[in-house]
């Protein structure tokens, strides 16, 4: 035997063709593609035996372009998110990912940083690749024009046979997985007014970001309930992170906020408050106490632990792909998700009774 010839099992099978593997099984090309890359139209039994067989013995990969040329999508779901280094979304991706590798699917990330621009193209990319399903989570802007071109790619992409769904507001002609943010932050307000705190501060995201706006509107009504709210001078707007929330904090501190709590309306904020009330020296708790939203897995580990709003961040995810793999009425459909208050020792003691449902970690 010379030793250039390539045999049909031999140390080259694994770079076989679609064209190779139909020959070894003794059918057409098209018969080859339809049981390989998952066409709809039927194939006998016996035939796509021999087809399989072929492909495992040529050691053959089917081409993930040509399998979504023949299913029209392929086997992926894009979760697009707001800020890839935020804990709230690694959160959400994790029950994403769970769901989704429960349906065979493949889950790609992409980070927006909150850039409508960006979210677009992301979405405008998945759209061209044949997602199966996009995801997208975050926070909606208070923006029409931006709104009503992403509603638009949106509605093409599902022309073409994918489906979407979002984690956040629904504005979009999509089905939506939605927070009760007012409800949360307005059962917090009344949970700090029943464990003894009666003057406030809060450390807000720009005036656009409606997650941030109806926390803010919430955290207020709850405190008007009973007779308080926030002066002027002690709602401050800041980027929706960490180091938005330090500079709060420190602006706050300078404005002569030197006792009271303060809500910031996320985690990573009031984790960014905390870090510059250790870095003036200020203890906690102590004078000042700390509040956030989201009850990501830091704010149980920091120290003290930190007060917030705990949301079911992982069924959420979870949630976002059940409604992206199943049958969509005609109407968009909206899974609520409420929050529950959990008091910690950012905010000093917890005894106190409250009106809204409260838990201890």
């Amino acid at each position: 035997m010379r030793s250039g010839k390539r045999s049909e099992e031999g140390s080259a099978a694994a770079a076989a063709t679609l064209q190779d593997v139909a020959r070894h099984a003794g059918v057409s090309l098209a018969t080859a593609s339809r049981v390989l890359n998952g066409s709809e139209r039927q194939v006998g039994e016996a035939l796509r035996q021999r087809v399989t067989a072929s492909a495992a013995a040529l050691q053959y990969s089917p081409n993930a372009q040509a399998q979504a040329m023949v299913r029209g999508r392929t086997d992926v779901v894009g979760l697009v998110v707001g800020d890839i280094a935020d804990p709230y979304f690694a959160s959400i991706a994790a029950g994403v990912t769970r769901a989704a590798e429960s349906a065979g699917l493949l889950v790609t990330l992409a980070s927006t940083g909150r850039d409508p621009g960006r979210e677009l193209a992301h979405v405008t990319t998945l759209r061209s690749q044949r997602a199966r399903a996009v995801l997208l989570a975050g926070s909606r802007m208070d923006d029409a024009e931006s709104t009503r071109v992403l509603a638009e790619e949106l509605q093409r992409f599902e022309a073409q046979g994918g489906r979407a769904a979002v984690i956040g507001q629904p504005r979009l002609p999509v089905d939506s997985v939605v927070v009760a943010n007012e409800r949360g932050a307005q059962d917090l307000a009344a949970a700090l007014v029943a464990a003894g705190h009666e003057r406030f501060a809060v450390v807000a995201g720009p005036e656009g970001l409606l997650t941030s706006r109806d926390r803010v509107a919430g955290f207020r009504r709850g405190l008007r309930e009973h007779g308080l709210d926030v002066a002027p001078e002690h709602l401050l707007e800041v980027d929706f992170t960490r180091d938005g929330g330090s500079l709060g904090m420190r602006a706050l501190l300078e404005r002569g906020f030197d006792h009271g709590c303060v809500f910031a309306v996320n985690d990573v904020m009031a984790v960014g408050a905390m870090v510059a009330l250790r870095e003036r020296g200020v203890p906690l708790p102590g004078p000042v106490a700390v509040a956030g939203f989201d009850d990501i897995v830091t704010a149980r580990d920091v120290t003290p632990a930190l007060t917030t709003v705990r949301l079911p961040l992982l069924a959420m995810g979870e949630a976002a792909v059940e409604l992206a793999l199943t049958e969509r009425p005609p109407t968009p459909r909206r899974r609520a998700f409420e929050g529950e208050v959990v008091l910690r020792a950012s905010t000093g003691s917890a005894t106190a009774a409250s009106a809204a449902p409260l838990a201890t970690g």
